[in-house]
């Protein structure tokens, strides 16, 4: 796979005129050439407000935009490109839930989250459990990183209404059993939800096979554009919904008094949308299914192996988690080196990793850390970025002695 990867950077303007050794891809992912062109022509060759114009230039944006939602639809194995939904991002996904599927939540209903979760999975349901009187729960880790399901019977009750879990940690790289998880939310009778921010980028999806009722995720981090975002959801459930955000295009009809809703999903997409941002999201998927995304995972596993198999011949190194399941994010620190310090010198050798809470604070605090350093990996990663880096830590250590 790295003859592969040597082949992938080279779609990648930003590695062409550097040595840029950059691994801080759960944060946001590098761009390739494809995408880059799409975002352009699309300015320049057909821009336009989409569904109001009648011109043939209108048209066309409309036609490229609502491309763009068939091919997100095909990618996750959706029903139906009427149950996408663009967003800026996961983050906004998940707060769309928070509010719309508030209004069936009451006081002493459950809603269960994990140790593990982004803040984006955690504010919008503390809020939520603050305007309704309901509680939140979590299901608690292992030493390894895990999901602790032991007292799911405890967990999973006649109160739970909401559950809502990443798909794969941001600090640990853990893959959580989603499967296992629809399972048991099922049988409660919740509404189950995952954060598919890391998971999109890095797993062949198929919305059906997993089980959930919604997953959301963003653009940013599977090589599309930012202000880029999906939120998929059972075209059922969606119906039922309220919308979060009033204005123009989610509207049927508008009186002084009242008014009424566009059809699925378009009630959701008020206001002019990203357009161009979802068209680019279009064209990062089909750059990622022309490699293959089981081709992508494999790649990632090995170099997953290979960079833990490094790392840990690294003194004074402490890697937080050890999940039998995982991808290639990894969390480390190193005695007596701040993080923070850490990436500064990093940066020296143009070595880009994530330092600090990586908006987990509550993750971190069960790590008993305050910051740690991340490192992540994707598709046009390959050993020898590993290699620099190792070599890179080690000598920096030895400045530290």
């Amino acid at each position: 796979m790295s003859q592969l990867s040597n082949k992938i950077k080279s779609d990648f303007p930003i590695f062409e005129k550097s040595s840029l050794v950059y691994l801080d891809n759960a944060a946001t992912t590098q761009k390739p050439q494809s995408v880059l062109d799409s975002i352009n022509s699309s300015y320049t060759e057909s821009n336009a407000n989409v569904h109001r114009a009648l011109y043939a230039l209108g048209a066309k944006a409309t036609e490229k935009y609502e491309g763009a939602r068939e091919k997100i639809s095909a990618f996750i194995g959706a029903n139906s490109h009427k149950e996408i939904i663009f967003t800026s991002g996961a983050t906004e996904s998940l707060n769309l839930l928070a509010y719309s599927l508030g209004n069936d939540i009451n006081p002493g209903d459950e809603i269960l989250i994990s140790e593990m979760e982004h803040h984006s999975n955690i504010i919008p349901w503390q809020q939520l459990a603050k305007r309704t009187g309901s509680r939140i729960q979590y299901i608690p880790i292992t030493k390894d990183g895990e999901l602790d399901l032991n007292h799911s019977d405890q967990l999973f009750n006649s109160n739970t209404k909401i559950v809502s879990i990443t798909h794969i940690s941001n600090v640990l790289g853990t893959v959580n059993n989603i499967k296992k998880i629809s399972s048991l939310a099922n049988q409660c009778g919740a509404t189950f939800i995952v954060d598919g921010a890391q998971g999109a980028a890095h797993k062949k999806i198929d919305v059906k096979n997993l089980g959930c009722d919604f997953y959301a995720f963003s653009g940013h981090k599977m090589l599309g554009p930012t202000g880029s975002g999906v939120l998929w959801g059972k075209y059922e459930l969606l119906e039922k919904m309220d919308p979060f955000m009033g204005g123009g295009e989610m509207i049927d009809k508008v009186t002084m008094t009242t008014a009424t809703w566009n059809d699925t999903p378009y009630k959701f997409e008020a206001g002019t949308p990203n357009f161009i941002q979802a068209i680019g999201l279009g064209a990062a998927v089909d750059y990622l299914e022309a490699i293959g995304m089981n081709e992508i995972t494999n790649h990632e596993e090995h170099l997953t192996k290979y960079c833990l198999h490094q790392l840990n011949k690294i003194k004074n190194i402490e890697i937080h988690g050890s999940a039998k399941s995982r991808i290639g994010v990894i969390s480390f620190n190193i005695k007596d080196i701040h993080p923070h310090d850490l990436a500064q010198f990093l940066n020296e050798y143009n070595i880009a990793i994530r330092v600090g809470h990586h908006c987990a604070q509550p993750l971190l605090s069960k790590l008993n850390e305050t910051a740690t350093a991340r490192l992540s990996t994707y598709l046009y990663n390959d050993e020898q970025d590993i290699d620099k880096l190792c070599q890179a830590l080690n000598e920096i250590i030895s400045h530290f002695k």
